[in-house]
């Protein structure tokens, strides 16, 4: 009886253990075959599939189309064939800019590797496009010379300014010491006290232009090395320049000069001049992009509106001078830090005579420009370049509320002005945890609470360090996966930004200090390094596992080295401690300046370790403390698992008899416990880095599966398999039977003396007695049935 029910109580563990793997599996399967069918249907789009041609990009509405193409599917050509002059080669040029010759400058010469000759294609008032003669350089010169020539400017104004529009018109190769040198060329070239010609000074404007497609580190690094102010001294200039052009204009793709000078019936009292900047088809400015309207007394923007300033006085000025940059690149500031690429234009006004505060009115509105499928605005300050602080102020600005979608800005006083903004990432927080994860954890959550309380109570008829290994594995496994269920969401999930939250700033126009903005949360930070640390602890007890059972079933002969315990144990819970304190360590030195910092360790999305930013990997804190230690614990658990399986699991031994060989069934299941306690299991994760989508997911399901379920796999293998388990549980299914088996008998002992009554009944009758003799057998059959199954229970 005893080994009937011991049978039955493993097939009944077997059974379950069948189906709640087969549940799990069954789950996995199926949410791969829907997300498999989801990638499969393409997302309706409000833009139809091509719809911006030739490098296009839809953004915000509208194509963004690359500076050879224009229109509203960047269908219409902006560019200059391949051309050739004299003895000079050009590719395509867009219309607007200057392209650069194919023949350079040779190397034994000081302007060695630049261009020889720039040639412009021209956009003309008509709309036709139209090539320029060639502009040919002086191998001789370089930006360095041209500086010390600034003196003769007066005479040599032309060539001057010719020469620095072709050293600048590659602006990938430009250095700082070359951004320093041309501004300070191309700044005298604005001096009116150095008589330089309108042509130069226009050919200067497109230097300008040129200078601004320069990376901004570079203006970085040239800002540090700028010791005389050149940069200062190029935005004076440039405002006095645009009070010289007579309603005249002169636009580049970065810089655009406007000048306008009333008559004496439209300063009579007070005056007030509309300067727009409108939204095209590419980045760049052109001449359809600005528009100058007098008379004007309120701001008008549209939703081609980009930029818009009203400047009025109450003084009789006749003249009124625009510029506006197409970047901030000259304006390097020291409080307000930018870490995106988003355009920031500025604006300048200046009129012919100095103002009182009270006497003029400034008004402006900007149209946000940025990514808004993944950015939205936080905050904004309305400032003007304080030329003497050399920085962005807010003194005598401040914020308009209006809601139409524009920034508005009001100053009394004209100079240069911008709208600082900070932004807000839209991180794709995911969704909680599915039913599979869920299902999962808390069955490996459970497998684990029951695996330590089994292997602690019943410690002392095992090897020691067995036990200890084991009760290790499974107690940090068991906090990664509390850890993981309970904290690996970020709560910034639930904060959600909105712009009626930006419209209640407008108060306060304070000065910002970035131009992005993090919410700081050190609980997921805390959260992403304890789970950085735990599963670090629960790879290097499987490392350690590996190692022991080495010791113990390869070298047989050899006793586990001195103090075994106590050096697993630094080992298991020592080095991943110096592994993670050594990465926040590294990384907080690092981006300590940085709000926040953390954000370099652990990703927004989920608490846990960031990834590669773009091509980035080498400074990813994820390869180099958690994949390539996991990797290297992989590897060496791999080997072992292989030696371990061929020369003891799998290995035939002819001394045995054929009642004492192991079969087959048995050394699977030994090889699948070892292979679980080792992790193999995670070596599925490396299958995910597989390019094709439907495969990626299906071996991203597999492994949740299959490691989500470590735990109870433990539990089944380690715990419910071991003959101490099973005699226990059979012991209190037994007592649990035999209970019910009581319970049940109780109620036919009523029936058995209510015959034995009947039975007596009819032997008192001796005409009864003959005819029910057929009764008596089954009787005591019943009877001695029911003694031998008392006796029966009493010896057990």
């Amino acid at each position: 009886m005893v080994s009937c029910r011991i049978c039955t109580l493993r097939e009944l563990v077997a059974i379950v253990c069948g189906l709640l793997t087969t549940v799990v599996l069954g789950l996995g399967i199926w949410r791969s075959v829907v997300r498999i069918q989801r990638g499969n249907v393409v997302a309706p789009s409000t833009t139809p599939i091509e719809f911006c041609r030739n490098g296009g990009t839809w953004n915000n509405g509208r194509c963004i189309c690359p500076d050879e193409w224009k229109g509203l599917r960047c269908t219409h050509i902006n560019f200059c064939n391949d051309s050739s002059y004299q003895n000079f080669t050009f590719e395509k040029i867009a219309a607007g800019r200057y392209g650069s010759s194919i023949e350079l400058c040779e190397k034994n010469t000081p302007n060695a590797g630049s261009p020889k000759a720039t040639r412009l294609c021209n956009l003309t008032e008509d709309g036709e496009i139209v090539l320029e003669d060639a502009n040919i350089g002086n191998c001789s010169e370089n930006l360095e010379t041209l500086e010390n020539k600034i003196e003769h400017i007066s005479k040599l104004s032309d060539n001057i300014s010719t020469e620095a529009q072709i050293l600048t018109s590659d602006a990938a190769k430009l250095t700082a010491d070359n951004i320093t040198a041309a501004t300070n060329v191309v700044s005298q070239l604005f001096n009116a006290s150095r008589n330089a010609t309108s042509e130069a000074k226009k050919t200067a404007v497109t230097t300008v232009s040129q200078l601004l497609d320069a990376s901004e580190n570079v203006f970085q690094q040239a800002a540090v090395l700028d010791e005389d102010n050149t940069f200062k001294t190029l935005i004076e200039q440039m405002e006095t320049y645009s009070l010289t052009l007579d309603n005249k204009s002169v636009v580049e793709p970065n810089v655009a000069v406007h000048s306008v000078t009333l008559s004496p019936t439209d300063t009579e009292g007070s005056s007030s001049v509309l300067f727009s900047v409108l939204k095209g088809s590419s980045n760049s400015l052109t001449d359809d992009s600005t528009m100058i309207n007098t008379g004007v007394d309120t701001l008008n923007p549209s939703e081609q509106t980009e930029l818009q300033i009203l400047v009025s006085t109450k003084q009789n000025i006749d003249k009124y001078g625009f510029v506006v940059y197409q970047n901030n690149k000259l304006f390097q500031s020291k409080t307000f830090t930018t870490a995106s690429d988003f355009s920031q234009r500025i604006i300048s006004s200046k009129t012919n005579e100095i103002q009182r505060e009270q006497d003029v009115s400034v008004e402006m509105v900007f149209s946000p420009k940025y990514n808004q499928t993944e950015f939205q605005l936080h905050s904004y300050a309305c400032v003007f370049w304080n030329l003497s602080k050399n920085d962005w102020d807010t003194y005598g600005c401040k914020k308009t509320q209006k809601f139409d979608g524009f920034l508005h800005c009001s100053c009394n006083h004209t100079t240069n002005f911008a709208v600082l903004m900070s932004f807000q990432r839209k991180y794709k927080y995911p969704k909680s945890l599915d039913i599979l994860s869920s299902v999962g954890c808390a069955l490996s959550i459970a497998g684990l609470v029951l695996t330590i309380i089994f292997q602690v109570a019943t410690r002392k008829g095992r090897k020691t360090s067995v036990t200890w290994v084991l009760v290790n594995l499974c107690t940090s496994m068991l906090i990664f996966n509390l850890l993981f269920v309970f904290g690996i969401e970020n709560s910034n999930k639930n904060i959600q930004m909105s712009d009626h939250n930006i419209q209640n700033s407008y108060s306060a126009n304070e000065m910002l200090s970035r131009d992005t903005v993090d919410i700081s949360n050190p609980t997921c930070t805390a959260v992403a390094a304890f789970l950085h640390y735990f599963l670090l602890v629960t790879f290097a007890w499987t490392g350690l596992s590996s190692a022991q059972l080495f010791f113990l079933l390869i070298w047989t002969m050899k006793p586990l080295p001195h103090h075994f315990i106590l050096y697993i144990s630094l080992i298991g819970w020592g080095v991943p401690a110096i592994v993670v304190g050594l990465t926040l360590g590294i990384i907080y030195s690092q981006n300590k300046d940085n709000f926040p910092w953390e954000l370099k360790y652990r990703q927004e999305e989920i608490c846990w370790l960031a990834g590669p930013e773009g091509t980035d990997v080498k400074n990813s804190p994820l390869l180099w403390s958690f994949l390539l230690p996991v990797t290297i614990v992989l590897i060496s658990n791999v080997i072992i698992f292989v030696i371990i399986t061929v020369k003891v699991l799998w290995k035939n031994k002819q001394n045995l008899t054929s009642t004492k060989k192991v079969s087959y069934m048995k050394k699977i299941v030994s090889t699948l416990s070892i292979a679980v306690v080792f992790g193999i299991t995670w070596l599925l994760a490396y299958f995910m880095l597989i390019g094709n989508e439907d495969l990626r997911i299906i071996f991203t399901w597999v492994f949740c599966v299959f490691n989500t379920t470590q735990g109870l796999q433990i539990f089944i293998f380690y715990t419910v398999r071991t003959k101490i388990f099973q005699r226990e549980a059979s012991k209190v299914l037994k007592s649990l039977s035999s209970s019910a088996g009581r319970v049940k008998s109780l109620p036919s002992m009523t029936p058995l003396r209510l015959r034995l009554r009947v039975y007596n009944m009819i032997r008192s009758v001796p005409a009864l007695n003959e005819r029910f003799r057929l009764l008596e057998q089954p009787f005591y059959a019943e009877e001695m049935f029911i003694s031998h199954s008392e006796e029966a229970s009493v010896s057990e």
